[in-house]
């Protein structure tokens, strides 16, 4: 399994971006797919979640100005970033995992020992 993330950059608070999450060498009929980001000195945390039937969760931090979504490519995941403010910078991870190894009814776990395929990570920097 492979999982390649892009997107990531330098923005100064209130801009956007949209990271890319594009996955190989799997097939998951049911998954979940999960956005973390991890700040220096700090634990990942997650921001975002989908999965196979389209359900999206959403950390509180983040709701209302992320978007995470499934492309019309297979394995391909985005998550839209507005209004970016400098708490949100970090390095994004997505990761991916089959649904049945989830013992919730969502994708979000909250921890990101639930999942086994991750990608190498994109930055993030927001400026005030």
């Amino acid at each position: 399994v492979q999982l390649v993330e892009s997107g990531g950059g330098s923005v100064q608070a209130g801009g956007s971006l949209r990271l890319s999450c594009v996955g190989s060498g799997y097939t998951y009929g049911s998954y979940c797919m999960a956005w973390f980001r991890q700040a220096p000195g700090k634990e990942r945390e997650e921001v975002a979640t989908i999965d196979h039937h389209g359900t999206t969760t959403y950390a509180d931090s983040v709701k209302g100005r992320f978007t995470i979504s499934q492309g019309n490519a297979k394995n391909t995941y985005y998550l839209q970033m507005n209004n970016l403010k400098p708490e949100d910078t970090a390095t994004y991870y997505c990761a991916v995992e089959p649904k049945h190894t989830i013992d919730l009814s969502t994708c979000a776990t909250q921890d990101p020992t639930d999942f086994g395929d991750w990608g190498q990570g994109t930055q993030v920097t927001v400026s005030s």
